[in-house]
C-alpha cells in the first residue's frame, strides 16, 4: 500500500481529522448553568461593553481561521473548495500538534476576490488570526492586501511567508557552512508566484545583495518586450539591480544561490556548475524538484535541499507557521509584520544549534521545543516593532 491509499482509508475510517472537543465539563444541571443559559449571559454582557474582552472569555485567543478557495491546493491546482478540505483539516492538525494552536477550516465557493475578502471580514471576529492557504496568484496578494486594511488580526498567506520564513532559516544556515556573508551573495529564483515574491522580499529585507527572478520567458527585468503583470512589475522594481536579461541558465552564471519554486526539471547540472564555488541550491518544485540532489551534488553543489522528505534539508512550512501564529497570538498582534517573519528564520536557523552540517540546515518538525522557541521569538519582534497589544 503506498502513501495516498494509506492517506484515502485513514480519512474514509476517522471522517474527518479534526474534531470540535468541550473544555467546560457538562456532568449535571449546574455545569449546564454555568456554561450556557442563564449563566453565560454575564460574560456576553462583558464583552458588549468591550469587545477586546471576547479574547478574555472566549476562544477567540488562540483560534486560527484557515481559509481557502480551492484554487491551488498542494500540486494538484484548482480542484475546488470541498476538495481542498483535507488539506485546510491538515492544516488545522498541524496547527494544534506542533504549537497548541487551535484552528479551523473555512473553504469558500468563490474566486472573487472582494468576496472572499467580505466573507471573511465579516466572521473574524471569533477568530485570533487568519491563515490564507492554497489561493492562486495574483488574487492571493490582492486578497492578503484587502484583508489587512479592513481586518485588525494578523493575516498571513501561509503558502508565501512560512514558505519565505523557512527558505530564509535554510539560507542563512547554508551561508555559515559555505561562508559567505549574506550581503554579498546573488540568488536566482526559478518562478515568480506567490511564495517566489515572498521569498525575494524577505530575503531583500534580510540583505541579500541581488535576487533575480525568473518565469516561464527568462529573467524578469524592466520594459521586458511583452509587458508585465501588475505583480511581476513591482517586482522587477526591486530585484536584478543589475538588468540582467536572458534565460535562467543564464541566470544562474555567477549565482551563489538557487531557489527553485517552479516545476521539474528545469535547471541541469551544467546550470549548476556555470554558479559561483560553494553553491546553494534549493530546488523545492514537489513533488519532483527543479533538479535531483544528486545530480545537483555532482555538479558542484555545496548544499542542497527539496521540499521533499525523502532527502535532507527538508524546506518545510511547518517549521514555520505554527510557531508563527503562536508569537502572534501570545502578544495579541494586529499583524504578521517583516520583522517578526524574519525573527522566526533567525530563530529556526538557531535552533539547528551544533547540528548544523551541509545534510541539516534546518531543524526537524518534530524537534521538541521548536514551536514554542519560534514563537517566542516572534512575540518579542511583535513587542519590538509595536504591533503587540498586550
Amino acid at each position: 500500500m503506498n502513501i495516498g491509499e494509506e492517506s484515502l482509508l485513514l480519512h474514509e475510517k476517522l471522517c474527518g481529522k479534526i474534531e470540535v472537543v468541550s473544555r467546560a465539563p457538562v456532568n449535571n444541571q449546574h455545569d449546564l448553568s454555568v456554561a450556557y443559559t442563564p449563566g453565560v449571559a454575564q460574560p456576553c454582557l462583558e464583552i458588549q461593553k468591550d469587545i477586546e474582552l471576547s479574547y478574555k472569555y472566549t476562544r477567540r485567543a488562540n483560534l486560527v481561521l484557515v481559509v481557502t478557495d480551492g484554487t491551488a491546493v498542494l500540486g494538484l491546482g484548482d480542484i475546488g473548495p470541498e476538495a481542498g478540505m483535507p488539506v485546510m483539516e491538515g492544516k488545522c492538525v498541524l496547527f494544534k500538534s506542533f504549537a497548541n494552536v487551535d484552528a479551523f477550516p473555512l473553504c469558500v465557493r468563490s474566486k472573487d476576490t472582494d468576496e472572499i475578502v467580505n466573507t471573511i471580514r465579516l466572521i473574524v471576529g471569533s477568530f485570533g488570526g487568519v491563515n490564507l492557504e492554497d489561493i492562486s496568484a495574483p488574487r492571493c496578494f490582492e486578497i492578503e492586501r484587502k484583508l489587512k486594511e479592513v481586518c485588525d488580526i494578523p493575516i498571513f498567506h501561509d503558502d508565501q511567508h512560512g514558505t519565505a520564513v523557512v527558505t530564509a532559516a535554510g539560507i542563512i544556515n547554508s551561508l555559515k557552512i559555505v561562508g559567505k556573508d549574506i550581503h554579498n551573495v546573488t540568488v536566482t529564483i526559478s518562478g515568480a508566484g506567490a511564495a517566489a515574491v515572498a521569498v525575494s522580499k524577505l530575503l531583500i529585507a534580510l540583505g541579500v545583495a541581488d535576487v533575480i527572478l525568473c518565469d516561464r520567458k527568462g529573467i524578469i527585468y524592466k520594459d521586458r518586450p511583452g509587458g508585465l503583470d501588475v505583480s511581476k512589475a513591482a517586482m522587477a522594481r526591486i530585484t536584478n539591480r543589475t538588468g540582467r536579461t536572458g534565460s535562467i541558465a543564464d541566470a544562474l552564471v555567477g549565482a551563489d544561490i538557487f531557489i527553485g519554486l517552479s516545476g521539474p526539471g528545469v535547471v541541469t547540472g551544467n546550470m549548476i556548475r556555470s554558479m559561483n564555488n560553494g553553491a546553494i541550491v534549493l530546488a523545492m518544485a514537489n513533488p519532483t524538484p527543479e533538479i535531483f540532489p544528486d545530480e545537483a551534488k555532482a555538479a558542484g553543489a555545496a548544499i542542497v535541499g527539496t521540499g521533499r522528505s525523502d532527502y535532507p534539508n527538508q524546506i518545510n512550512n511547518v517549521l514555520a507557521f505554527p510557531g508563527i501564529f503562536r508569537g502572534a497570538l501570545d502578544v495579541r498582534a494586529s499583524d504578521i509584520n517583516e520583522e517578526m517573519k524574519m525573527a522566526a528564520a533567525y530563530a529556526i536557523a538557531d535552533f539547528v544549534s551544533d547540528r548544523l552540517c551541509d545534510t541539516f540546515i534546518v531543524p526537524n518538525a518534530f524537534d521538541p521545543g521548536l514551536g514554542e522557541a519560534v514563537g517566542r521569538a516572534v512575540a518579542k519582534a511583535a513587542r519590538d516593532s509595536g504591533v503587540a497589544r498586550i
